[in-house]
């Protein structure tokens, strides 16, 4: 007898244990976290190889030795006799698993082992076997734990999840032993072993509706048939291992062929769909190499409306739970994706309601809350990784129970009634047309702590980090709450949504990229145009709680030299040109939002004395004397931008950024000063020493949709007078 390791993904270990045992019976196992201790025989190892569906690696145990150090590192691997296991002129490489406060890089763990073997053959008086990462003859695996280590010869070759049936995946291919996992989680595969040994077995249906490259229907079909998954594979880690028996390995193989089911006779349907042409090619194109293409009923529809009633007929016992749904849906990794999938989960939900009564239904998913849309209780859920994502496998039974219409809770039914109340009281001013982008909502309920913004037909959804007393995942739903209901409520549809999340931030980096879309929408204001990039951005590109202010710089510019600092995309300098300034300087740190203020212009339809300059506006504006009647100052509350020769904070340093920006400024001439640090003070004194009079504007500033939130900015005009 002799030991033999066999890993898995975490979360499967103990799914794995009763596969063994059942591929094995009486063989002795031992759980450990993310692996199967097994004590058998060679034949055994060999079966395990190839029946199991959950495991990654099979390892067999060389040497389990002490490891404190990299000496007894090198001692452990350098003892094993391995010209035993391998010729000198087969290369070999070595993977290390694990890491101690002694030995602490893996490379260097895997290199010491790779000493010890090459010294092994010289000092039998052999020549030195070479090392090779891409097509090694043998793999010699090392795992190192609490200063002992493992030394193993890996039997799998590559990981035993890589079927041989894989041509295409889709963007995010569900990993093959975990849909196995879900096979199994979901009681098909128990149910499909009833069958095998009933006297008259019950029809079965497996369906995935969003199969994607078709690896759960796949693995289904091959289960039902008791195909062996690596049947057909061609490379194993022991081919030129020298222990390897030949004449074991083929009868093995031999056995698991004589024990295939016909596909005819195992009285299960296999269903596979997905709305996208292109993933359905490549499914088909896995299922034909695992063959087992003929055995599974492919289609191309939407999952929403997907059911059996077009399907090749079959005999459904409707009163009797043997039908399964086994699927991997979407799971809205990228924020952006949530404003689309939570709606199509909810209907989806409808939709299992309504057809599929009395099914069992698994899903695999990273995000929980997305299932809850699905307004399902669910009766079991089973942790598994799906690559490096944790998810949950959940399990639903479609009974009566779970199959009637949950209504909309209480706190859903206050956001509605808050963002109707909103839009009703904002009508008129939608109707003057004076802009078509402004906030509809804004934190209104505290408990939807988010403000929503509509730029022509988008919605804007800014998610505003929750305090630290509000649990994240109460958080989470209840912005949910909010995408559900944005489209019922203002026609606008889910694909035009945008989801971003606000936090408190420094400097610049309200600017910085969130996303790389490029794609502009053109908006207007006042007479003016403006390109706003709803994707890229945590800011669109036009402060809408700047409109009126806008507007009342550009009404007091005429025929007068402008200057607009810390000028972001431009806005400010467009409205002072339509308001027919003689000249307009615009100035940015940015280049991108200087291009982008250069477009602004362009979109305006502005030629003539309109100056675009790059450079960090504090030292800018300390180093020029041109004289301007107006400047328009609206700068940052904090920076810390490795562009600008300082730290920046408005409290501390506005007075003397208005000192400097005298040596620019006429006497009798305005500076319009703004900023949105809501516990901002004005330096009044030290403003009126430099002979500045002080006009407190910003309740005239603040437009109509945010007037519930009057410290959204502060805004003076400070006019020289000396």
């Amino acid at each position: 007898m002799h030991q033999f390791l066999v890993t898995t993904s975490r979360g499967l270990d103990a799914l794995l244990q009763d596969e063994i045992n059942t591929i094995c019976p009486g063989i002795e196992t031992k759980l450990a976290p993310g692996m199967v201790k097994v004590t058998g025989e060679i034949a055994d190892a060999y079966k395990v190889c190839l029946h199991s569906r959950l495991a990654n690696r099979v390892l067999w145990v060389l040497v389990h030795a002490p490891c404190a150090n990299e000496l007894e590192l090198y001692n452990a691997a350098n003892q094993i006799d391995w010209p035993s296991h391998f010729g000198h002129e087969h290369d070999f490489m070595v993977q290390f698993n694990g890491t101690t406060k002694a030995i602490n890089n893996t490379q260097f763990g895997a290199l010491r082992i790779k000493d010890g073997i090459v010294d092994r053959f010289v000092e039998n008086g052999l020549m030195r076997p070479n090392v090779s990462k891409l097509a090694p003859k043998l793999v010699v695996h090392a795992r190192l734990h609490r200063d002992e280590v493992t030394i193993c010869v890996d039997m799998s070759g590559k990981s035993l999840h890589q079927r041989y049936y894989r041509q295409s995946t889709g963007e995010a291919p569900l990993k093959e032993h975990v849909a196995s996992a879900m096979l199994y989680r979901s009681g098909y595969v128990q149910r499909v072993r009833e069958n095998q040994g009933a006297d008259t077995p019950t029809e079965l249906v497996m369906a995935d509706p969003m199969c994607g490259s078709g690896t759960i229907a796949i693995e289904a079909a091959l289960i039902a048939q008791n195909i062996a998954p690596a049947i057909k594979r061609e490379q194993w880690g022991f081919t030129h291992w020298k222990l390897h028996k030949p004449g074991v390995w083929a009868g093995i193989v031999e056995q698991a062929k004589t024990q295939q089911i016909p596909a005819n006779e195992t009285h299960v349907t296999v269903y596979a769909n997905d709305m996208d042409r292109k993933l359905i090619r490549g499914a088909k194109a896995n299922a034909d190499e695992a063959g087992v293409f003929a055995d599974i009923h492919f289609s191309q529809t939407d999952a929403l409306k997907w059911t059996l009633d077009n399907q090749p007929s079959i005999s459904l016992d409707t009163d009797a739970p043997t039908h399964f749904i086994v699927t991997n849906p979407p799971y809205g990794e990228r924020l952006g994706d949530l404003a689309t999938l939570l709606p199509m989960f909810v209907k989806w939900g409808e939709q299992l309601k309504a057809h599929f009564a009395n099914w069992h239904v698994s899903m695999l998913t990273s995000n929980r809350e997305l299932l809850r849309q699905l307004r399902l209780r669910s009766n079991k859920e089973y942790a598994m990784m799906n690559g490096k994502l944790e998810c949950k496998c959940v399990n639903y039974q479609l009974n009566e129970a779970n199959c009637t219409q949950v209504e909309q809770h209480t706190g859903q039914q206050d956001f509605t009634n808050r963002l109707k109340k909103n839009l009703k009281r904002l009508k008129p001013f939608i109707q003057s047309e004076v802009t078509n982008c402004y906030r509809i909502y804004d934190a209104d309920l505290p408990e939807y702590n988010c403000a929503i913004d509509r730029y022509d037909d988008w919605l804007v959804v800014q998610e505003y980090a929750p305090p630290k007393d509000i649990p994240a995942e109460k958080a989470r739903r209840r912005l949910h709450d909010v995408l559900l209901q944005l489209p019922m409520l203002t026609g606008v549809s889910t694909d035009k949504i945008v989801l971003k999340v606000r936090e408190q931030m420094k400097g610049k980096a309200q600017y910085e990229k969130t996303d790389s879309q490029q794609e502009r929408i053109i908006v207007h204001e006042n007479g003016a145009q403006f390109y706003v990039n709803l994707h890229d951005y945590l800011d669109t590109g036009l402060f809408l709680d700047h409109r009126l202010t806008r507007q009342i710089f550009g009404q007091d510019v005429q025929g007068m030299r402008v200057l607009n600092v810390f000028a972001y995309t431009g806005s400010v300098s467009v409205h002072a040109a339509l308001g027919k300034a003689a000249s307009v300087t615009t100035v940015d740190m940015s280049n991108t939002y200087l291009d982008w203020a250069k477009d602004n212009f362009r979109l305006n339809k502005l030629r003539g004395g309109y100056d675009f300059q790059q450079g960090d506006c504090l030292q800018w504006i300390k180093h020029h004397s041109k004289q301007y009647e107006r400047i328009f100052i609206d700068p940052p509350s904090f920076s810390n931008s490795k562009r600008m020769s300082q730290t920046w904070d408005v409290q501390r340093d506005h007075v003397s950024l208005i000192r400097d920006a005298l040596g620019c400024l006429v006497n009798g001439g305005k500076i319009y000063f703004s900023n949105n640090l809501r516990s901002f003070k004005l330096d009044h004194e030290s403003l009126n020493d430099m002979g500045f009079v002080i006009e407190d504007i910003t309740a005239a500033t603040i437009p109509e949709d945010f007037a519930r939130n009057s410290k959204i900015h502060h805004c003076w005009i400070l006019t020289l007078n000396r």
